[in-house]
């Protein structure tokens, strides 16, 4: 199967390894990925300070597996084998399963800022989808059945997967096969009987250096003549061809000693160029190979997924942000439940945070079964309007923190005059409001609020809001393309008595319907398991 070199696999056919944060790193120190960072070559990414803040990001999911309180969240049992594996790793067999993985998602997100590891799931999902989408067309079982060997590899062993999807696209305005430099798309460099190889460059890989494997998947609907460019593959992050040029994690350089960077120095997200240099791919790991009319599929299954895990994420991180603003109205001597001037911008962030949450809670329930594979996917209309608002309010949410926080967080002296004994014991005499809070406590949620929403990390949060899993523009398209806007005009035209649409028949913007919401359970069937929201996951937590 070509796995990553000494990870675990199971002896037992029913139960997953579960690595521990500390298996997971031990198991990245088995690999030899070709690793760039800052300029220079990386000898060891289990143990590289630029990236540490990502693994440790990483190794939470890992671990929260093993809570008793957590793992009926982070972890899922397959109906078919009975086999427990890692949520993240898991294909959805009901709409319970969505909101499990949605709370799931925004717990991780609470402790990490931003997970990572459940890009995998919604990859999965797309691709085997997809690959029995692809068999249904062509009476074959052969993309199942590569799709199924490979699922249990990764859940075997307990793989962290990152998604090699957005490639550097070169001129924008050109399709793949009409690039100047071919390069500038991953695509199939040739083939034969033992597999394909590729060729190209993927531009946002997220925790590209400190996993065990790549998803290489389109990034685009492909036309007939780009079917050289429609692949998608698993390939081992050591192999031969393949080079990371990648930015650090976090700010883990950043006055680590003083209290600088308080948050993303512990956590944070490595973000990589991919360049596929010839790098083979035995045929096992390949999903499909140039069949370029299904691209489209591919992309669109796996949008909704991620836009919908998205959602998720950044109500964790809205969580971070209410629970530091809150902090910081106590710190300054406010009390939210009697200063309107505070308790409306607070209620503000959580109606933000709690909005877009709402939605995705909503393509959860409203989840439908895949025809071709037979797995649940998430209403699209909600997940797209839950991911567009987190997306452009984002950058609200931000600054309704810093409304509630006040100026000190950004004008507050740097941490190495808190061990200057010129200044500390005067700063921790006059910056102190509260008479109940030190001056070191009110300081550090200060600092707290600054790295999350002010600093480097905090426009890194604001760009990825905005365009990861596809910019505001691709999400409204979808929102357009499958929205029933055709039964609200049926609507309007019955109530409005008019015979319009006997007399003139079909017309254009009828045309979009879907089958109406005509019960509390809408598409889903009754019955199935919905978790408890787990403590603090939720507006009710």
């Amino acid at each position: 199967m070509n796995a990553p070199r000494d990870l675990p696999a199971s002896a037992d056919p029913t139960a997953s390894p579960l690595m521990t944060s500390v298996d997971y790193r031990e198991s990245l120190r088995a690999l030899r990925p070709v690793v760039y960072v800052d300029g220079r070559r990386v000898e060891s990414v289990a143990d590289e300070p630029a990236f540490n803040p990502g693994v440790q990001a990483l190794g939470v999911s890992y671990d929260y597996a093993h809570d008793p309180a957590l793992s009926p969240l982070m972890l899922a049992s397959i109906s078919s084998s009975g086999k427990t594996v890692p949520r993240m790793l898991y294909i959805n067999e009901s709409a319970g399963d969505l909101l499990n993985k949605l709370e799931a998602v925004r717990v991780l997100c609470q402790e990490t800022g931003c997970a990572q590891r459940y890009l995998a799931h919604d990859a999965l999902n797309a691709i085997g989808q997809v690959c029995a989408r692809i068999d249904d067309a062509r009476g074959t079982s052969e993309h199942r059945a590569r799709f199924a060997a490979y699922l249990e590899h990764v859940q075997s062993r307990d793989l962290a997967v990152a998604i090699a999807m957005t490639d550097a696209k070169g001129d924008r305005s050109k399709r793949p096969h009409q690039q100047g430099n071919v390069d500038t798309y991953v695509h199939i460099a040739g083939r034969d009987a033992r597999g394909v190889v590729i060729s190209g460059t993927k531009a946002i890989v997220t925790a590209a250096p400190y996993v065990h494997e790549f998803l290489v998947m389109p990034c685009r609907n492909m036309g007939e003549a780009d079917a050289d460019f429609a692949i998608c593959c698993a390939v081992p992050i050591d192999a031969p061809g393949i080079t990371i040029v990648a930015r650090p994690a976090g700010r883990p350089g950043d006055k680590v000693e003083h209290g600088e960077a308080l948050f993303s120095r512990r956590y944070g997200q490595s973000t990589a160029v991919v360049v596929f240099d010839k790098v083979f791919v035995p045929w096992e790991r390949v999903f499909y190979a140039g069949e370029w009319e299904h691209s489209s599929a591919l992309t669109y299954h796996y949008a909704t997924h991620h836009r919908h895990s998205c959602i998720a994420a950044r109500a964790g991180f809205g969580d971070l942000l209410i629970g530091a603003g809150a902090l910081m109205c106590e710190a300054n001597g406010f009390d939210p439940g009697k200063k309107a001037n505070l308790r409306e911008p607070m209620v503000e962030l959580i109606k933000i945070v709690e909005g877009f949450y709402a939605c995705g809670v909503a393509a959860s329930v409203y989840g439908t079964k895949d025809e071709h594979s037979g797995s649940f996917m998430p209403e699209p209309v909600f997940a797209n309007i839950g991911k567009l608002l987190l997306a452009t309010q984002i950058y609200d949410m931000h600054r309704l923190a810093h409304e509630v926080s006040g100026g000190l967080i950004v004008a507050l002296p740097g941490p190495d005059e808190d061990h200057n004994p010129a200044t500390a014991a005067t700063l921790a005499e006059v910056l102190r409001a509260n008479p109940d809070v030190p001056y070191d406590k009110r300081i550090e949620v200060a600092r707290f609020i600054e790295d999350l929403t002010a600093s480097y990390q905090g426009g890194w949060y604001s760009l990825i809001s905005l365009h990861g899993g596809g910019s505001p523009a691709a999400m409204k398209q979808e929102i357009w393309r499958n929205y029933p806007l055709g039964n609200k005009v049926d609507l309007v035209e019955r109530l409005l008595d008019r015979g319009v649409l006997a007399e003139s028949g079909e017309r254009a913007i009828t045309r979009n319907r879907q089958p109406g919401r005509c019960c509390d359970q809408g598409c889903s069937a009754p019955g199935q398991p919905v978790m408890v929201p787990m403590p603090g996951a939720g507006g009710s937590g």
